[in-house]
């Protein structure tokens, strides 16, 4: 059975890529990830992404002159390794548009919370404030805009009247490991049709 190579970009702690290698070890994910990169030397996904023998890389963006030259370097190692689908996974930079034309369609991304409702930054506290009673998690395609792309996935999440930005977060956190492998899997299985804005599961 033929799989996907994957690239997973990361800068923190990393549980969604944790959820990604088990999907992959339990055979949820027809895929590989094939390296794991990140702008952040201290990121715990690294650690995790070493504890599972994958190969990884830290890119220090202040050795580049812009975002572009940064992203490019990025892309290089993304092709060396014949990635077909880019996984952002808690990856805190917004892509240059010439990274996304590049990758165009294949460039998979998770917030924490129902688009296009809050996007950005601090979902949780955002949907907090708000007085939202439901809030959730979206994977959706990247395109040039901040969390703005094709919506692939949705999963909604109950606001209690006692939850604190982290109580919230952690919910959400559960759902997103598992809508994020579901997501990934339809893309392998070539299921995904995007039009216009909408995304079609075959």
């Amino acid at each position: 059975m033929p799989v996907i190579n994957l690239g997973v970009l990361v800068s923190g702690r990393g549980t969604n890529l944790q959820a990604i290698i088990e999907a992959i070890q339990e055979g949820k994910i027809e895929g590989r990830i094939s390296i794991v990169l990140s702008d952040n030397r201290e990121a715990y996904a690294l650690k995790r992404a070493e504890q599972n023998n994958l190969e990884t890389r830290y890119v220090d963006f202040k050795s580049f002159k812009n975002r572009e030259d940064y992203d490019k370097k990025i892309v290089e190692y993304l092709k060396e390794k014949n990635v077909e689908l880019v996984v952002l996974a808690g990856y805190m930079r917004i892509l240059t548009p010439y990274f996304i034309k590049v990758y165009k369609n294949r460039i998979m991304n998770i917030h924490p919370a129902l688009l296009p409702s809050f996007p950005g930054l601090n979902a949780q506290r955002q949907a907090l404030e708000y007085g939202v009673k439901i809030s959730g998690c979206t994977v959706h395609f990247v395109d040039e805009g901040v969390d703005s792309g094709p919506i692939i996935l949705q999963r909604a999440v109950e606001v209690k009247d006692e939850d604190t930005e982290e109580s919230l977060a952690e919910r959400i956190l559960k759902e997103e490991h598992q809508i994020y492998p579901q997501a990934i899997q339809l893309f392998a299985q070539g299921r995904l049709l995007i039009k216009g804005r909408r995304v079609y599961i075959q």
